[in-house]
């Protein structure tokens, strides 16, 4: 049996700087609600999607998300992001890296962004 020797990468999340990957828009409360498409498939994109009502699932952000999509602009790391984030919200978002962390992997793991390395 041969072993597979595994490379540790360490990747340092607070480096990283989140970018927008879908189209968004802001409702009369100022919040922001993301359009994701219903379909992802490139042959249903280009023939379905323009034809229907409503091509676009709508999700609305709460008030800490929809500050946090704002920063999420490719030019500010995560630990800028969260300082922002803490001068906002003060004591109100704490533990404040842990909740950021976790959220942004959640954006992530739906597409709705991405990382770019610094």
């Amino acid at each position: 049996m041969i072993k597979k020797k595994e490379e540790e990468t360490s990747i340092n999340l607070l480096e990283l700087v989140p970018v927008r990957n879908i189209k968004w828009e802001k409702d009369e409360r100022d919040l922001i609600v993301l359009l994701k498409p219903k379909f992802s498939h490139p042959f249903l994109k280009k023939h379905l999607l323009f034809r229907m009502k409503k091509p676009y699932y709508k999700i609305t952000l709460d008030d800490v998300g929809s500050s946090v999509w704002k920063l999420c602009d490719g030019r500010l790391t995560v630990k800028k992001i969260g300082e922002s984030l803490k001068d906002e919200y003060k004591e109100k978002i704490e533990p404040l890296y842990d909740r950021l962390s976790l959220y942004l992997q959640n954006l992530e793991r739906n597409r709705f962004i991405v990382f770019k390395g610094k």
